[in-house]
């Protein structure tokens, strides 16, 4: 099994990797398709106008996740990783005005925002609870082409056909030819033992069978750069955020309080938390706010791994460039995993799989860069995800702030602890990973459908909006 490190981490923006990525780059596909050969295009039909639907925790939390936008903004061309966040706003008042999209290399198509987008909340698709449906047709009205997209998790957007072959490709467990193929923890450690490299060494090999090393470093330092630099604009921004919560943002006000206590050195026994929770918090106010952020592996946990990085850079005095490396590498391995055999999506398994599954890559890229086996690595992301069993996602009014913000600066808190419990230990512990995930998998199975992104659960029904 390979997952890459640039699949689990990708920049784009928020407010969710599901709900904002996911539709985006599913119009972007469509678009695509239309000017493509792939579909039987009836002699001399041209089409005129393109609809798209909503369905499942797309059409129930998509408002407040702003997936109407990502639609619009995907329609005209714009893509998650290279949208300038300071033109979006314009970009979609300018359709809503004309009633039409033009996407660069299209003549121009008819899309009515009110009419032609639509939020199905009785009609859910089969596949996967984050579905949408896109239909292109002619002057007279006629259906030429439709398709049917699902956004899976992490920004991963797939067809309903695809979807079925990636299901089908689990089960026979093929994949490109890499030389660590591991599908699970269990395998990961012991060829891990076999050939004595840690799991970033391996997942390294695997991604350099695919480009090369100078290729691989220069993206995962573009990652990194990406994150920082959220945290950063996170950290001098303020106000309140879009969406009629009326939530104000505090990490900058918290990062002040920080740095004027380390200026005149006031003891503080919280003072690792404290910063742990404020990188976490600037992450995940920027993106409520729709800026530029890295799935992590989804956006609605994006605070988590960049924060545990901020945390390794600004307390460990061997940190550096390459532990950065080591750090993504790892965290990727153990996001792959969970994604190959469980779910990061709120839509399917709940909270769960997004902050949890980031905390577990978190603690085992930090457990990882702190000197750990092999196998204090795999018990640190046990140990992370564990502790997140059975966490709902319920969103106050589809909108990720409350409890998404807060959330992330506990995990991240949480993945420092089973970094150094995991540390502390030898390796050997009761529950192994794999057994972990896959109660993750069962727990989302049988999670009622109101505490998996719907807000029709939850805080989202019993705190009432101001």
């Amino acid at each position: 099994m390979f997952l890459s490190v640039f699949d689990v981490f990708k920049i784009g923006i928020g407010p969710s990797s599901s709900h904002t990525m996911g539709p985006m780059s599913a119009a972007n596909r469509f678009l695509d398709l239309i000017l493509s050969s792939d579909w039987p295009r009836p002699s001399g039909a041209q089409v005129a106008t393109i609809r798209m639907s909503l369905h499942g925790s797309l059409a129930y939390t998509g408002v407040g996740h702003g997936s109407d936008r990502a639609v619009i903004l995907g329609l005209m061309g714009e893509r998650p990783d290279s949208v300038d966040p300071d033109r979006m706003d314009e970009i979609v008042a300018e359709v809503e005005r004309t009633g039409r999209i033009t996407p660069p290399g299209h003549p121009g198509y008819a899309f009515q925002p009110k009419t032609d987008l639509i939020f199905d909340k009785k009609n859910p698709l089969p596949g996967h609870a984050n579905g949408m449906t896109f239909s292109a047709y002619d002057r007279d009205d006629r259906l030429l082409l439709k398709r049917i997209y699902y956004s899976v998790g992490g920004g991963f957007v797939v067809t309903d056909t695809e979807l079925e072959q990636m299901r089908a490709s689990k089960a026979r467990a093929s994949d490109k030819k890499v030389p660590f193929p591991f599908a699970s923890a269990k395998q990961m450690l012991e060829m891990a033992e076999r050939s004595g490299m840690t799991i970033a060494q391996m997942k390294r090999a695997n991604e350099e069978a695919t480009m090369s090393r100078e290729e691989l470093d220069a993206g995962l330092d573009r990652i990194w750069t990406a994150m920082k630099s959220c945290i950063d604009r996170g950290l001098k921004n303020e106000g309140i955020m879009p969406g009629g919560l009326k939530v104000r943002r505090r990490a900058r006000s918290i990062h002040d309080k920080l740095q004027e206590e380390w200026r005149s050195n006031k003891a503080n026994p919280l003072l690792a938390n404290d910063w742990l929770s404020v990188y976490a918090m600037a992450v995940n106010e920027e993106n409520a706010a729709g800026g530029r952020v890295v799935t992590s592996p989804t956006n609605g946990a994006a605070g988590v791994v960049p924060a545990t990085i901020r945390y390794y850079l600004h307390f460990h005095e061997d940190a550096d460039q390459d532990g950065i490396r080591d750090y993504l590498l790892t965290a990727a391995a153990v996001g792959g995993i969970i994604k190959h055999n469980a779910s990061i999506s709120g839509a399917e398994v709940g909270c769960q799989g997004e902050v949890g599954s980031a905390s577990a890559m978190a603690a085992a890229g930090l457990a990882a860069v702190m000197g750990g086996t092999p196998e204090q690595v795999e018990n640190a992301a046990e140990i992370a995800l564990e502790h997140h069993l059975g966490m709902t996602c319920d969103p106050i009014a589809g909108l990720v702030q409350v409890p998404c913000i807060e959330r992330n600066a506990l995990g991240a808190v949480k993945a420092v602890t089973a970094a150094s419990l995991a540390l502390k230990g030898d390796g050997v512990h009761f529950v192994p990973l794999d057994a972990c995930i896959e109660t993750m998998r069962q727990t989302g199975v049988d999670m009622n459908e109101k505490y998996k992104e719907t807000s029709t659960g939850g805080l989202a029904v019993n705190v009432v909006e101001c």
